[in-house]
């Protein structure tokens, strides 16, 4: 099974093998788990990469429903989920983004970013409908005040925290893949930013027991980025095509004024009226003084240097624009140039035929023969 085109052959494990077969390589190590799964004595260990560990039993009215809470096993999990993100990675990229890109004939820097925005919108849009479907089951929508009621919320039904181990290997994939997509120099810190500020906010959210706030700002931060991917992928396709990043300039500031309005509501305002404020990490409780303040100005802090990002980006966009317009004003008009005079037989012209003056076509000289 290759997902890449090999035109020729690397050494074994070398940089350019590894770069070019990474996929399969990936493939490998989760066949070899899947294996492990049909023989008993390593079956057990198999469970441990595939499925969440730390299943509780959590008594209910009717019957009993298992619930997960966090620990170090997890690690294994997301590990797994890493590969399986880098097989699908490349599967996109092998049958979806890369025949677009042919037909479209874009430069260097061009296909790039369209890699990156194609990458980034299938991912976007499926954690979207995910995400929005898990917060409606769960009731976090209907509920607001189950956002910070019960706190701390240690047990995690499992599609919740299966989400989040999924989010986890998503954006920890993409550390690697930097290396293996060969990623422009200039590319690497823009890019680094961003996956680092996504790791710290869903590790955060999802060790501090606060994931039920998590999911609702993921689901309005997916939202926003989605359209901005698509109205880069649209202006790929067609230059002249800005209507949607018209959208998303507007979505933008909204979506900014929401997060801070729930992380503010959520933390600032449900959790300090909580009764249990004691730091007890054992019991999963951070509801100190401290702690929500380091929350709150980590979601702030973020807010605010996307926003300044976003002013200045309109800003030069806008300065190019006028840049533009003025520089096509001041071009003057091509002058016009003087028509050649054209010399005319004696007489008239009629009906394309030269007529004399005296009405009658001259007649042409013919040449003696010598």
């Amino acid at each position: 099974m290759a997902f890449r085109r090999r035109t020729k052959s690397y050494p074994l494990f070398s940089q350019e093998f590894v770069i070019h077969n990474h996929a399969d390589i990936g493939f490998c190590l989760v066949l070899c788990v899947l294996i492990g799964l049909m023989f008993e004595v390593t079956a057990k260990t198999a469970f441990l990469f595939i499925l969440p560990q730390y299943n509780v039993s959590v008594p209910t009215a009717d019957s009993e429903t298992v619930h997960y809470h966090y620990g170090p096993k997890d690690l294994v999990t997301i590990l797994f989920y890493v590969f399986i993100t880098i097989i699908l990675h490349a599967v996109v990229q092998e049958y979806i983004l890369d025949k677009i890109s042919k037909r479209l004939h874009l430069s260097k820097v061009k296909h790039s970013k369209f890699n990156e925005s194609g990458q980034l919108v299938i991912f976007h849009l499926s954690s979207v409908v995910w995400c929005f479907y898990v917060v409606v089951t769960e009731g976090y929508l209907t509920n607001p005040r189950s956002l910070w009621e019960d706190y701390p919320h240690v047990c995690l039904p499992f599609q919740v925290k299966f989400f989040y181990l999924c989010q986890l290997a998503y954006w920890l994939h993409a550390l690697p893949e930097l290396y293996f997509q060969k990623v422009r120099k200039e590319e690497i810190p823009r890019q680094l930013q961003y996956i680092c500020l996504y790791l710290a906010h869903i590790a955060g959210a999802y060790l501090l027991n606060l994931s039920r706030l998590g999911l609702i700002l993921l689901l309005l931060q997916y939202c926003t980025e989605s359209l901005f991917h698509m109205a880069r992928l649209f202006h790929f396709a067609d230059e002249n095509n800005e209507k949607l990043f018209n959208a998303w300039a507007a979505v933008f500031g909204v979506t900014r004024l929401f997060i801070l309005t729930l992380a503010v509501l959520a933390i600032g305002f449900g959790l300090a009226r909580m009764e249990n404020q004691a730091f007890d990490p054992e019991k999963g409780n951070f509801n100190t003084l401290l702690c929500r303040l380091c929350v709150l100005l980590l979601v702030c802090a973020a807010q605010a240097w996307l926003m300044w990002r976003f002013i200045h980006s309109q800003l030069r966009h806008w300065r190019e624009y006028w840049n533009e317009q003025s520089a096509k004003r001041r071009v003057p008009a091509a002058p016009r140039l003087p028509a050649r005079l054209i010399k005319r037989e004696s007489g008239y012209h009629e009906n394309g035929v030269v007529k004399a003056e005296n009405g009658t076509s001259p007649r042409t000289k013919k040449l003696k023969s010598p």
